[in-house]
């Protein structure tokens, strides 16, 4: 289900002060890399992820890859950070604006 303008604005202004909690090594997007993604999905539902030392279009690439393995929303991408929302089915703690 994408995401409106107003749950987008709400996730940015949390994901804000946010730390990023994966971050791409020199070998890509690699099975490892994608469980830790999953991991943190899953704990925290909002993550920044850091994609650095590649071009814009392998780096929309990847964030394009990842949303699809994991089912996340992109929610902003600036410069080297991607910020990705996934709800949790039950015991959800980010309540988003409708």
């Amino acid at each position: 289900m994408p995401l409106k303008a107003n749950q987008m604005r709400h996730l940015r202004s949390l994901a804000h002060n946010l730390k990023p909690v994966v971050l791409l090594g020199q070998h890509g997007l690699t099975e490892a890399v994608m469980a830790e993604i999953e991991l943190a999905l899953a704990h925290h539902e909002l993550i920044k992820v850091r994609i650095p030392g590649m071009d814009r279009d392998d780096k929309r690439n990847t964030i394009d890859a990842i949303c699809a393995q994991s089912g996340a929303e992109l929610v902003q991408a600036i410069g080297h950070m991607a910020v990705l929302f996934r709800k949790r089915a039950k015991d959800s703690q980010i309540n988003l604006p409708h």
